[in-house]
């Protein structure tokens, strides 16, 4: 049963001859696939499992990367944390991602007078949808992000925002951008086009491990205050501004924003700024 259902369950609640094996067990399906429940009421299937002690709970989703370089890539990032707060201004580490939004607000819950009045209401005003997509950085020592919006986020812009990056710190002799492995990141366009930058390196994560990306909470942040049940679906620009106001708050460093996203207090990634080099 740590498998999913197959062939028997699927046969169980097929109605057309087409349907696919159901993701979860039921009783029905637990019935259906093991020959010791065939017979049973769903009632004794229930009991039966009981005292097997097997019964429901709530699934969790695989938090840990499979990429067979994790422990190396994680050490490589402490180190060069390390070696960026103890040369601040010569050494520059920026946290680098990409996110996108869209025009229709994101359901959320808010503080109104109870039922039957009626709950918080976003409209989407009969609009049609749209999406924006944003590229940032956010330096791991002050705070400090720099970012770039267009309606696609491709190879042109990510080298234009080392680029951008490039001027944003032109006294740094090495400029660290840690990011993930998305393929682009990695295009050889893209990669070509950093010869232009020697100074800027890139520090790849493990695959799949947001955890070690903390302007991946700078991006919930954003989407907590400003994009839940904005009432903005009819002003576009109205609300791309507001996104572009609430991440230029950061522009000159914010040390809220560090303890936001772990950089401050005793988390391993705050930690790892604390170490030596």
């Amino acid at each position: 049963m740590r498998q999913g259902p197959g062939e028997e369950a699927r046969q169980e609640i097929d109605t057309t001859g087409t349907a696919p094996p159901p993701s979860r067990w039921t009783l029905r399906t637990i019935r259906a696939s093991f020959a010791p429940f065939q017979g049973m009421t769903l009632g004794g299937v229930w009991r039966a499992l009981d005292r097997c002690r097997v019964g429901l709970r709530s699934g969790v989703v695989q938090q840990y990367s499979p990429d067979p370089d994790y422990v190396a890539k994680q050490n490589h990032l402490s180190k060069c944390m390390s070696k960026a707060a103890a040369a601040p201004g010569r050494v520059t580490l920026v946290f680098l991602d990409e996110m996108g939004y869209s025009r229709w607000p994101e359901p959320a819950c808010d503080w109104t007078s109870h039922a039957p009045d009626v709950p918080p209401l976003a409209d989407r005003l009969r609009s049609p949808n749209r999406l924006w997509r944003i590229i940032g950085a956010m330096n791991a020592l002050t705070g400090r992000v720099d970012f770039l919006e267009d309606y696609i986020v491709g190879r042109a812009k990510v080298i234009k925002f080392y680029e951008q990056l490039s001027l944003a710190y032109p006294d740094a002799e090495r400029l660290l951008v840690v990011q993930d492995n998305w393929s682009i990141h990695r295009h050889d366009d893209v990669m070509a086009a950093l010869a232009r930058w020697p100074r800027i390196e890139p520090v790849w994560l493990p695959t799949y491990a947001p955890w070690l990306n903390p302007i991946e909470k700078l991006r919930r942040w954003l989407r907590q205050d400003v994009l839940k049940l904005h009432r903005l679906a009819g002003d576009w620009a109205n609300l791309r501004g507001r996104v572009n106001q609430f991440l230029g708050q950061f522009a000159t460093g914010s040390h809220a924003l560090l303890q936001y996203v772990g950089l401050l207090g005793q988390g391993k990634l705050a930690q790892a700024l604390r170490s030596p080099p």
